[in-house]
């Protein structure tokens, strides 16, 4: 019999990623999805057959970020992350033979503005305003649920970079059209983490028995806002990029629809759990990361 993984909300960069990645390894890979043909999250049924001997349950659910920040949209946000992992929490409670592991995605931006130290597990500061609002009700929304035969593990994820998806697209267009300066002072910090060590690391917690809680997913070396456009335009060879100033930023966004934050609130965190418990990155720095997306 197939070891069996149910990715919930499944269809995007990630998921595809790591359903591919799964099933290379032998999985059955069940998805949980708005899209069809995949289990509907309004079929309860359906996911508790899905989890019903499952190694391992990974929610990626949530509606994308990248969008203006008005009342519809912030309560599609919150409610896509807090509802969601209400059912998946309610169908493994009515499993008789529940899944192993329960991960659930966080985000990396539940910490504040930080431009001073890094943000670990333990001694990170949390921050204030709507993102972090929603990380905190996601976190908490999981481990509500008291399942004595499922580890519960949060997993604050760091951006996600990878070939052909995530953010690396508009990135890589910023340098193509020779706007690839720094954006608003340059000096934010970003913290990422390439798609191959985030599926590393869910092995490595998933071979873990012991680990349950809170972990930073991000690489070791965050870099500022200018490294990563250097080290972008650099692998892309070009010499020269615009910068955006905050206000253009403001301007733009306002354009496009989306939120300055995703680009001027300093990420800097580090996985100081990870790296104590012996996780080894295979992309611990940004020229290595890039270098295998850009090629």
């Amino acid at each position: 019999m197939k070891k069996h993984v149910v990715i919930a909300g499944g269809t995007g960069f990630i998921g595809s990623y790591l359903q591919h990645k799964f099933q290379e390894q032998g999985y059955k890979v069940s998805i949980i999805s708005r899209q069809t043909p995949h289990i509907s999250w309004k079929d309860q049924a359906s996911i508790v057959q899905a989890l019903e001997g499952a190694e391992l349950l990974i929610n990626l659910a949530g509606k994308s970020v990248n969008c203006r920040y008005n009342e519809k949209n912030k309560k599609a946000i919150m409610d896509s992350r807090t509802e969601t992992t209400t059912i998946l929490g309610n169908a493994i409670l009515s499993c008789e033979n529940p899944p192993k592991i329960w991960m659930n995605s966080s985000t990396a931006t539940i910490y504040r503005h930080a431009e001073d130290r890094p943000m670990t597990e333990e001694g990170g500061e949390l921050g204030e305003g709507f993102s972090v609002d929603v990380a905190k009700a996601w976190e908490e929304t999981l481990l509500s649920f008291d399942l004595p035969n499922t580890r519960q593990i949060a997993l604050r994820i760091a951006i996600v970079l990878g070939k052909g998806g995530g953010v690396m697209t508009p990135y890589k267009n910023l340098v193509r059209f020779g706007m690839g300066g720094v954006q608003g002072s340059g000096k934010q910090k970003f913290s990422w983490i390439h798609v191959e060590d985030l599926l590393q690391i869910i092995l490595f917690l998933r071979d873990r028995h012991d680990l349950t809680g809170i972990f930073n997913v991000s690489a070791p070396n965050p870099v500022s806002n200018k490294e990563l456009m250097t080290t972008i335009r650099r692998a892309m060879g070009v010499s020269f990029g615009l910068p955006a100033p905050r206000l253009m930023l403001e301007m733009g966004a306002i354009f496009i629809r989306t939120e300055t934050e995703l680009v001027l609130k300093s990420r800097w965190v580090i996985p100081e759990r990870l790296e104590r418990e012996g996780f080894q990155f295979s992309f611990p720095t940004l020229e290595k990361t890039i270098k295998d997306i850009i090629k």
